[in-house]
């Protein structure tokens, strides 16, 4: 099995990193945050104090980041351990300026990169069945790391095809959480029990085990994140400078991220981003369902 740097631990790079140690992969994992990496000391990575310490030596380069931003001062903090001819999967969402520029950066430092966004978010990520979104060279060195992380891997086409489909797709989900957190808002505004409206939709064309686990979400309190408010509010941006360059009107997607941060405002940025749900009531201090 290669050896895989897998840069970024939170959510989505942790359970990532616990597959490909399962599957028997040697494994060095940093984290800005250390407390966040170390738990996986446990597992059998070796926590990296630094982003060159993680690469330095290792077949496969994984960035499992926030943004394009902090995947580019990760990776330049890692130049002392890159060398010409690493494989760089760069699995966050990064946009299509982002892996533009990160596109310049493997080409200076001879890295193989490509382009991998994720298609699923915690629960996914824990069993190993995230779908892969790929563009660029197919090298043979991934195939064992894709299959640790992964249940399908689509190929699409040339470094930066992946990130624009990952915005399409990401963005039909963001969509469908959002029209579902208004709902139940507005359910709540008029003084409808959501279980009624959750017995009106259960089994009928528009229900779907997605809906069902968001709602579930709502009903329950519980916003524990599989992903975050703060980062859906984050690709919104993102969909939206893409989509303003090709001369799309995006209008869900901007009201969602609207949505998003006024819920963020309100305190709920680091949960699930059902909690958009909050971002119904603006200036109320509400607090469930």
């Amino acid at each position: 099995m290669n050896t895989v740097a897998l840069l970024g631990t939170g959510i989505m790079g942790s359970a990532m990193a616990r597959n490909l140690l399962r599957t028997g992969h040697d494994v060095r994992v940093w984290n800005r945050t250390y407390e966040k990496a170390a738990p996986l000391a446990a597992d059998g990575a070796v926590v990296a104090a630094d982003p060159a310490e993680a690469v330095a030596g290792a077949d496969v380069v994984i960035t499992m980041l926030k943004d394009a931003d902090t995947v580019h001062d990760a990776m330049s903090a890692a130049v002392s351990g890159l060398r010409a001819g690493q494989v760089w999967a760069q699995m966050s969402t990064v946009g299509v300026a982002g892996i533009d520029r990160l596109a310049a950066f493997a080409a200076t430092h001879g890295l193989v990169l490509v382009d991998a966004p994720v298609q699923g978010t915690r629960q996914p990520a824990e069993a190993g069945t995230l779908v892969i979104l790929a563009a660029g060279p197919a090298d043979e060195r991934l195939e064992s790391v894709f299959g640790a992380v992964g249940g399908k891997t689509l190929w699409v086409g040339d470094v930066g095809a992946a990130t624009r489909l990952k915005l399409t797709t990401v963005g039909f989900g963001i969509a469908l959480t959002s029209v579902l957190a208004e709902a139940l808002g507005l359910a709540k505004g008029l003084g409808v029990d959501p279980a009624q409206f959750a017995r009106v939709i259960s089994g009928g064309p528009m229900d779907s085990p997605y809906l069902q686990a968001k709602l579930k979400a709502v009903l329950d309190d519980d916003y524990t994140p599989s992903f975050t408010v703060r980062n859906a509010e984050k690709d919104t941006r993102l969909i939206a400078e893409a989509a303003a360059d090709a001369g799309v009107a995006v209008d869900l997607t901007e009201a969602a991220g609207e949505r998003f941060r006024r819920a963020e405002a309100q305190g709920h940025g680091d949960e699930d981003m059902i909690a958009g749900y909050f971002g119904s009531f603006p200036g109320d201090a509400v607090t469930s369902a």
